[in-house]
């Protein structure tokens, strides 16, 4: 019952009752304040102990008059500042520390879209994140995700002091999503890498980056959910994977993943999201690429300007359509086009060849040709085996080195087989019937 209720007749009090339209039914109607007496003398009593309270724990506080009583209202202090962390890998650190520790070595990347898809000029933003990794007296380089940079012109990174710097290309890799970039600028502080192999699921990770381009320099937290997840790219690409819950949207790509210790063990790489046939949201499902599946690539890079080692074949390929395996034709992949000079060439390998192992790996899929090569090195020597004209042989490939002179060489090649593909569609190949093709 409200107090006004209590100037209603005694009669409509009860139907009010009864009728439960009330809050507090056993209360009493308010009664006129005596002056003086005990309750004065309780009120100043209370009154000081509060304000006695307050100055001993060292308190503000503020009275003011309303009604004719009064309030009394408490402000805290504490301290503002956090201390820069040593990042020594063994030390935990709060994640006041591991932000504040390693917020300067964050950066925001943007650039300009030069082409669309459909080869149309266009300059469009363009925002990603990255860290610094190395640093001299002249010159930083910074880690990124190949994606964020690719097909990019006019590369720009800041930093949280509003400092901002133009970045060059040094090189990519972008099977495995990772890019480094160069600026003229020096005696920057690195981020420190740590072990991706040591983390455990639980551990609490970290991220810094710039969601939706805007919301720059946000800091978010969450756990390893799942360690060597294979995750399907939407590429195609296979990609080794740590899970985690930490918030990670568009613009957090290329940034940097810390575990409790401060260190980088991931760089943030995807979010999963729900499919166009499914209109359910999907929350808590971020990927970042272990840190230590790239140091040696990002080391390279660095020194080389692209990943030495890596192999290459010289060869297009594509895999063969099923209802062509109807016939009799096995499962694998037809190559529909030789670099003069490879080491595919240099092998006895025809157009038309179909592989169908490597090594002792029967290669009947895009995952299990991946699996094959994975290992491979420039230099070693492979044993193909391959079906050509209804018959099953092995071939010795010792592999060439995909350096940039091969990569500009193998983008020509497909350059030159589309416009064939496209003027004479029944060439290239016996088999030939799906695109996109891949290169190796």
């Amino acid at each position: 019952m409200y107090y006004s209720d209590y100037n209603r007749p005694p009669e409509d009090r009860e139907n009010i009752i009864e009728s439960n339209q009330f809050h507090v039914y056993d209360a009493e109607p308010p009664r006129k304040k005596k002056k003086g007496g005990f309750g004065k003398i309780l009120a100043v009593g209370l009154c000081c102990a509060i304000i006695g309270g307050a100055v001993g724990g060292g308190g503000v506080w503020a009275v003011s008059r309303f009604a004719g009583g009064s309030t009394t209202i408490y402000e805290g202090t504490r301290p503002t500042a956090v201390s820069l962390a040593n990042v020594d890998g063994k030390t935990v650190l709060s994640p006041e520390e591991v932000y504040a520790s390693n917020l300067e070595s964050v950066v925001g990347v943007n650039g300009n879209v030069t082409t669309n898809v459909w080869g149309q000029t266009v300059k469009n933003a363009v925002s990603g994140s990255g860290f610094v990794i190395s640093s001299n007296s002249t010159t930083s380089y910074i880690l990124t995700n190949y994606h964020v940079i690719n097909g990019v012109s006019d590369i720009t990174v800041f930093f949280s002091d509003g400092k901002s710097y133009d970045a060059t290309l040094v090189g990519g890799e972008e099977e495995n999503d990772i890019a480094v970039l160069k600026i003229d600028q020096g005696n920057l502080r690195p981020v420190v890498l740590g072990d991706s192999d040591a983390i455990n699921v639980g551990e609490d990770v970290y991220a810094i980056g710039n969601p939706l381009g805007e919301l720059t320099f946000t800091f978010t937290g969450g756990y390893v959910s799942a360690k060597d997840r294979s995750v399907t790219m939407s590429d195609g690409t296979v990609m080794n994977m740590i899970q985690t819950d930490t918030a990670i949207n568009s613009g957090n790509s290329g940034g940097p993943l810390f575990d409790k210790y401060g260190q980088v063990v991931g760089i943030v790489s995807a979010k999963l999201s729900s499919s166009s046939s499914s209109k359910a949201s999907v929350e808590g499902l971020g990927f970042a690429i272990p840190i230590n599946d790239v140091k040696d690539m990002v080391t390279s890079i660095m020194e080389n300007g692209y990943v030495t080692g890596k192999p290459n074949v010289g060869i297009l390929m594509n895999d063969v359509a099923e209802n062509v395996q109807r016939y009799g034709v096995p499962a694998g992949y037809e190559i529909l086009a030789i670099l003069d000079g490879s080491c595919a060439q240099k092998a006895g390998l025809q157009v038309g060849d179909i592989i169908t192992a490597i090594g002792d790996t029967t290669v009947s899929s895009s995952d299990a040709l991946k699996s094959a090569i994975k290992d491979c090195k420039a230099g070693d020597t492979v044993t193909f085996t391959i079906y050509r004209d209804g018959n099953t042989s092995t071939v010795n490939v010792t592999l060439d080195e995909d350096n940039q002179e091969r990569q500009a060489a193998m983008e020509q090649l497909q350059q030159d087989y589309k416009q064939q593909s496209q003027s004479q569609p029944q060439q290239g190949g016996n088999y030939y019937y799906n695109f996109p093709f891949g290169g190796w």
